[in-house]
């Protein structure tokens, strides 16, 4: 429990004074956390990873910084849904596809909370409707690429609530529901 809670600490300091979609992303990590409790998740490193789930991509954290200050199953469970911020967009993009779909189930889990959190997110997003578009259509993509491998495991069955939410949302966006 101590671990959660200086993971928890550090990454509200690492984020403070940040946004995203409109709310304070201390405050979006804490809803993805949320998501994974509501799942059944109690494995801490999970849960950890959870609250450093967008630290590498917005702060200037590293690999390295979290190895050290907690570990490899934690640090690897981030970078395996972190962007690599250091290459060209398209690059990056092309490259987080494949390395998103090889993820472990755990770090899909967290990455299906963060999609969650982030199109809840948008009712409080005061950014152009193109803006929105774009974060809908990229949710969506990252959703298709996981999904599958999410409804296989069964030790989180409420992962398709998750799922079915998301849908509700890109209906509502005119987008098409992932089946």
């Amino acid at each position: 429990m101590k671990l959660i809670k200086d993971v928890e600490l550090f990454a509200k300091i690492k984020h403070s004074g940040k946004i995203t979609n409109g709310i304070s992303f201390p405050q979006h990590l804490e809803n993805v956390v949320s998501r994974l409790k509501s799942l059944g998740v109690i494995d801490n490193d999970i849960l950890c990873a959870g609250w450093l789930c967008s630290i590498l991509e917005n702060t200037d954290v590293t690999f390295d910084d979290l190895y050290e200050k907690f570990g490899d199953v934690i640090a690897v469970l981030v970078s395996s849904i972190s962007k690599d911020m250091t290459i060209p967009r398209k690059q990056r993009n092309k490259d987080f596809t494949k390395q998103l779909q090889s993820a472990s189930l755990n770090a899909k889990l967290i990455k299906l909370c963060d999609i969650s959190a982030n199109l809840s997110d948008l009712k409080n997003y005061d950014a152009s409707k193109s803006k929105i578009m774009r974060q809908i259509r990229q949710n969506r993509h990252h959703l298709t690429l996981i999904k599958n491998d999410l409804l296989k495991n069964t030790t989180y069955p409420q992962t398709i609530t998750l799922i079915d939410n998301a849908n509700l949302i890109f209906k509502k966006y005119g987008q098409r529901n992932i089946h």
